[in-house]
């Protein structure tokens, strides 16, 4: 049951990604509120269950609105195992803690992103997306990620994600 509340999660996340998100983005970029939840869930889960719900949400927005199937997918795979791999390293009620995680996840994304579009000879100047896209998404993912995380813990915890299997 778990598993398809955080597939509905994702969803809706895109959802209002690629819709409500168009007319809030500061500078041009928007938070990636699927990152959001990838991390979270990888931060409480490990990095089996990161890698698994990264790959089917960054397939989710491929499918939606990119034009390079797989390159979303990839990204936030390794974005939720890396994520997981801190899973019983820090401090999980941390709001901060968390907001710093998904900023690293974020950026680890979007960077990995920046690498795979160059190896397809897309070429974007490295200064343009280091300053103009990868930094402000992953500051813009992480402050809006304070908003959220004490929500979902609870929700692990106590609420419609909480399983006693881990």
């Amino acid at each position: 049951m778990r598993f398809y509340i955080l597939v509905l999660m994702i969803i809706i996340a895109l959802l209002i990604q690629v819709t409500l998100l168009n007319f809030i983005s500061i500078w041009g970029v928007k938070p990636d509120l699927v990152l959001i939840i990838v991390t979270f869930d990888a931060f409480l889960r490990g990095s089996r269950e990161g890698a698994l719900i990264g790959f089917l949400g960054g397939l989710f927005e491929d499918l939606a609105v990119g034009s390079y199937i797989g390159m979303n997918a990839l990204s936030m795979m390794a974005a939720g195992y890396l994520a997981g791999l801190t899973e019983s390293r820090l401090y999980k009620e941390s709001s901060l803690i968390v907001a710093f995680l998904v900023w690293v996840s974020s950026f680890t994304a979007q960077l990995i992103n920046y690498i795979l579009l160059s190896m397809m000879e897309v070429y974007i100047a490295p200064g343009v997306a280091f300053f103009n896209v990868i930094m402000p998404t992953a500051a813009y993912t992480a402050l809006l990620a304070l908003l959220f995380y004490r929500r979902f813990l609870r929700s692990n915890n106590k609420g419609l994600l909480y399983t006693d299997k881990i």
